[in-house]
């Protein structure tokens, strides 16, 4: 009875030694890594001929026009391809956190639409030089009578909820205002939605404040007569374009035409078709 005992330990032994030596011998099945996104540069994207661009669909800068597609953003974008021989690849996306994301994904190369050159985006993504000069406004509806839910300067802003699209750099904004003002402003943050269609969303009773580009906010102004954009939130600030930090070459690429492009009266032309219709 011991030895027959001892010979199932033995055999247990054996085989427990056995499935660990198979194991040592065995490559290593760990879960495999994820793999590194692809980062494509002005190099790679120049073999490709091709440069994949994300922007924002509003009225000024990328917008259908019966048959064609127009905009700020637009041409802007076309003119710097065509410059350098490349087929401008453009999708619009709304969402400010799903074009930062794709950009750092490699999905897209450029971001190219109204980025404020803040501080805290600058950790995330690598700006150019700056294209634009704008600021932010409060967008609300006009005074109509005694009505209690007009805001008439900044401290008033104090408990009130503001409308911004999800991610936006205007929220860094938004809470310096809240400590410049020692009160609270509360902020709701809309997925999905554009500056241009909160814009819309206060002009017809669905939500009560918004801030958005003022440049935007006044070209919408004409259709929606109803509006008030004359309270600031910003200062004039810049707005640029954006690549991933590791995208070196392009981002000298796009600063070393656009500090060219910028001073020449095709570039005027192009502001005063949009910006001062």
């Amino acid at each position: 009875m011991m030895k027959r005992h001892t010979l199932h330990i033995i055999y247990s032994l054996a085989i427990v030694i056995a499935a660990i030596c198979i194991a040592l011998l065995l490559p290593n099945q760990e879960a495999p890594q994820e793999m590194p996104f692809p980062q494509r540069d002005y190099k790679e994207i120049k073999s490709d001929g091709i440069l994949n661009v994300v922007t924002e669909y509003n009225t000024l800068g990328y917008y259908a026009e019966k048959d064609t597609i127009a905009g700020f953003q637009y041409e802007l974008i076309q003119a710097f391809a065509n410059s350098k021989g490349l087929r401008a690849n453009i999708r619009p996306v709304m969402d400010f956190e799903e074009r930062t994301k794709g950009l750092n994904e490699g999905i897209f190369d450029l971001i190219a639409c109204n980025l404020l050159a803040t501080s805290e985006l600058k950790d995330t993504i690598a700006l150019t030089h700056p294209i634009l000069l704008s600021k932010d406004i409060l967008v609300q509806r006009k005074k109509n009578g005694n009505d209690s839910t007009f805001i008439a300067n900044q401290l008033a802003l104090a408990h009130e909820t503001i409308h911004v699209a999800k991610g936006s750099p205007t929220l860094l904004r938004l809470r310096n205002l809240s400590h410049e003002i020692g009160d609270t402003i509360y902020v709701n943050e809309i997925d999905k939605y554009g500056p241009e269609q909160l814009v819309a969303l206060v002009a017809h009773g669905d939500i009560d404040y918004a801030v958005c580009d003022e440049k935007i906010a006044h070209a919408l102004a004409d259709s929606l007569p109803q509006l008030d954009l004359t309270t600031d939130i910003s200062f004039t600030q810049f707005y640029a374009w954006g690549v991933r930090k590791q995208s070196t070459e392009l981002l000298d690429s796009l600063n070393a035409w656009l500090d060219s492009f910028l001073h020449t009266e095709a570039y005027n032309r192009l502001y005063r078709k949009y910006y001062r219709k």
